[in-house]
Formats: C-alpha cells, sequence, structure tokens
C-alpha cells in the first residue's frame, strides 16, 4: 500500500518509520527543505509521560486571570477579538471540572506512557542518538501550596500504574545537586522517574535518514494545497508541485491541521499556542541540571541537552504569529537564572519560537476519518515529543488493520465531529 504522510515533524517522520517498517510505500510531503524544522526544531526536550497533563484543570480560569497581569507570566493572550480562539477558549474552560480532568489525563497518560515504551524498544533496536538521559524528571514546587496540590495529580498517576516519588527540599539535591544553590527558594517537589530528556530535532533528522533506507521518499519544499475527496474517500493530495496519489492519507500537520480539513467538514478544535525556548551552551557543568526540572510557577521546563540546556515554556494566544520579542526572552531566561545560574553563557543563547497544536482537553487527535483512506495524528500541544512514537504505532496498526496495543477509546476526531463526507472535491 502506499501511505502518503504530510508533514515531516517528529510526528510525521515517526508515523514514516512504522509504516515503512511494516512494508508500505512511504511518501512524506513537507513545505520545508528538511525535517523537523518547525514546532520539532527547539522544544523543551522533554520526553515526560509522568508529566502529561491538560491544560484544563480545576482553578485554571482564575490562575489565568492572574497570570494575565502578573511580571513573568506563563500565558499571554492577544489583546483581539479572534473567534476560533474565543470558540477554543470556551471548550477548554468546559473541561475544567475534576472529572474531565482526571478523563482527560488518563488519556494522555495512556499514550504517553506507551510512546515512552516504544521510544525505549527503538533505541534498543537501531541505537539511536539524540542526546538522551532516562534520569527522570522532577516537578518543582515553590509554595507549600504547589505541593498541596499535587495529591490530586498522585491519585490519578497511581490509578494509572505510573511511577513517582515525591521529595522533600532535602532530597532534591540528591537527583539535582545543583539545586543546593537555591535551596532558600524551593520547598520540594514530585519526581517522575520514568520521564526522560532528549533533543527532538537530533532525533528526527536521524530517524527520517533511516527511514530514507527504508525507501521512504521526502518531497521537501511542497506547499501543500488540498486534499481531493470523491464519494467519501481521499483520492489525492494537491500541491504546488502536482498532485500526488496514494491508497491512504496521514495529515500530521500539528497547527495547520484544522485549515486543511475544513473544507472536508472535518472541524478541529486545535489552536497554536505560541512557545518560546532558548538554548545555551554550558560554562559550569557543575551549576547545570542533570536532567529536567519543570518549575511550577512559571510553567518553564530547564533540560540539559549534551553540552546545552534548553529551557522553554511560557504560552501565548497569538495565532499564527511566529515573531520573537525579546521581550519575551525574559520569562524563560529569569528561571535558568534562578535555578542554574552561573551553568551557562546567555550572550551564546539562541531565542526560538514554535507553535503547539492544542486541543481543548489536551489530547490528542488520533485515527479514522469519516472519510475512507483518512487518518490523523495531530494536535499533541506541548507533548508530541513526548507522545510520538506511541502516537505513531498506533496510527499505523489502525491503517493497518491491527488492533492496537492500546484502547482507542476518546482518541479519535469524533469525540469532536460527528460530520458526514460531503463526497466534493475540497480546496483549502
Amino acid at each position: 500500500m502506499r501511505v502518503v504522510v504530510l508533514g515531516s515533524g517528529v510526528i510525521g517522520v515517526t508515523s514514516a518509520w512504522y509504516l515503512a517498517q511494516a512494508g508500505h510505500s512511504v511518501v512524506v510531503v513537507d513545505r520545508q527543505p528538511e525535517p523537523a524544522l518547525e514546532t520539532s526544531f527547539a522544544n523543551a526536550g522533554q520526553i515526560s509521560p509522568g508529566y502529561s497533563a491538560p491544560w484544563a484543570a480545576p482553578g485554571v480560569p482564575l490562575k489565568a486571570m492572574k497570570w494575565l497581569v502578573q511580571d513573568l507570566a506563563p500565558l499571554r493572550i492577544a489583546p483581539r477579538l479572534d473567534p476560533v480562539m474565543l470558540g477554543w477558549l470556551s471548550k477548554m474552560l468546559a473541561n475544567c471540572t475534576q472529572s474531565a480532568y482526571a478523563r482527560n489525563k488518563a488519556r494522555m497518560l495512556r499514550v504517553a506512557e506507551y510512546s515512552r515504551d516504544c521510544l525505549v524498544e527503538l533505541r534498543n533496536e537501531i541505537g539511536i542518538e539524540y542526546d538522551n538521559r532516562a534520569q527522570g524528571l522532577i516537578q518543582l514546587f515553590r509554595s507549600e501550596k504547589q505541593q498541596a496540590g499535587s495529591v490530586n495529580d498522585i491519585r490519578i498517576l497511581e490509578s494509572c500504574g505510573v511511577a513517582y516519588e515525591p521529595l522533600e527540599r532535602d532530597q532534591l539535591f540528591q537527583y539535582e545537586p545543583a539545586l543546593k544553590h537555591v535551596a532558600d527558594k524551593l520547598v520540594g517537589g514530585l519526581r517522575l522517574p520514568g520521564d526522560e530528556t532528549g533533543d527532538c530535532f537530533k532525533f528526527t533528522q536521524t530517524l527520517a535518514q533511516r527511514c530514507r533506507e527504508l525507501g521512504v521518499e521526502f518531497r521537501f519544499n511542497t506547499e501543500i494545497e488540498s486534499l481531493q475527496a470523491e464519494a467519501g474517500e481521499i483520492v489525492g493530495v494537491k500541491t504546488a508541485q502536482g498532485d500526488i496519489k496514494g491508497d491512504a492519507y496521514l495529515v500530521a500537520l500539528g497547527s495547520y491541521s484544522p485549515s486543511l480539513l475544513a473544507p472536508l467538514g472535518i472541524k478541529l478544535p486545535i489552536y497554536p499556542v505560541k512557545g518560546f525556548s532558548l538554548t545555551i551552551p554550558i560554562t559550569d557543568p557543575e551549576r547545570a541540571p542533570e536532567s529536567t526540572v519543570m518549575d511550577e510557577t512559571y510553567k518553564v521546563a530547564v533540560s540539559r541537552l549534551g553540552d546545552r540546556i534548553r529551557v522553554g515554556g511560557t504560552a501565548e494566544l497569538t495565532g499564527f504569529d511566529l515573531s520573537t520579542p525579546e521581550s519575551r526572552r525574559a520569562n524563560v531566561e529569569f528561571v535558568v537564572n534562578d535555578l542554574f545560574g552561573g551553568s551557562g553563557d546567555p550572550s551564546g543563547a539562541e531565542l526560538w519560537t514554535g507553535l503547539r497544536p492544542m486541543t481543548p482537553d489536551g489530547t490528542p487527535i488520533l485515527g479514522e476519518t469519516q472519510y475512507r483512506g483518512l487518518f490523523l495524528n495531530t494536535g499533541h500541544g506541548t507533548l508530541g515529543w513526548t507522545m510520538s512514537l506511541g502516537s505513531a504505532r498506533y496510527v499505523s496498526d489502525l491503517i493497518n488493520n491491527r488492533k492496537p496495543a492500546i484502547s482507542t477509546e476518546g482518541l479519535s476526531v469524533t469525540r469532536y465531529n460527528r460530520a458526514q463526507p460531503s463526497g466534493q472535491v475540497a480546496r483549502a
């Protein structure tokens, strides 16, 4: 079977890998000149199944109101009337109940834990290197209130069989010795020993080369214009360089998936949430993090990637704006300087931004659609790197008519969209 994969980020490339492993002829199409140049390029580096949780949670609406007026806020919303953004926000707010949070977090953990297992299997199989460290993640608390609030997350972790380790302040230093320098700012943490760290860009580029060795064809610098449908079936992809035909089509375009699918009547509630990262050369390894620390106060992650520190975080709801104002550097730079001051050279830091494709309930959208031959692997939000292998293998199994290794409950587009095929050729 010939499968056309739209998108060459970590989601598209891992999908191509599993499809090629299954013996299919695979074509990957992307507007960029090489893999992983958009959201996968410089993310926070976390492979964090244990930390997988929806943004929509009890108490978030009140927190968000406070964030909008505080310095170094983890969230910024553009002051404009954007009906798409407002609609997405209303759906997210509807998920800010305890029952919805528990349901959505359990779904996310299901995919993320499976994905981590797939990554370990792949690493053992082909020996792929990507500055990986399997030393866990620490959710860092600066207040007693934060530490007490972790009880609800711990209950869900226990129900899903996810390993965790509550840490008092002095126990933090066993795993992150450099935090001794700022002990007075911390009260404790929650360690997730199954979480890992790694360079998503390096991983994706390397796996893409292994895909080529399996015969996967990459068509770069190719603008995707629309999907072509006839009688409820996808029959081709229209691109600026001509039509591409296949037997199955997989959309892995992140934040750009909704605009491609809307003409088909498939409405995906995915909104681009803009995030920032800094990549800083390490100058003093003893003051640098050993793995990954997530600062719960500022929602910023600090990870060690080889001889660099990657600092990622903040969220902006500003549409498809990809500008990188220096004012946003302060949010991520403050945390690394506050926790790991003297570890790196800020003058050599590279500021980057990317659009994270967020669903209102936090769970990605995976699997079949109402159109024959059309599959989705999108909407992973901040957890595309974390969920990539598991999502790709799950969707590959569905394309192969195999039963996936995890439950399909709540993962498909049907939880949002029950529209029927129009049978018309779509024009994006």
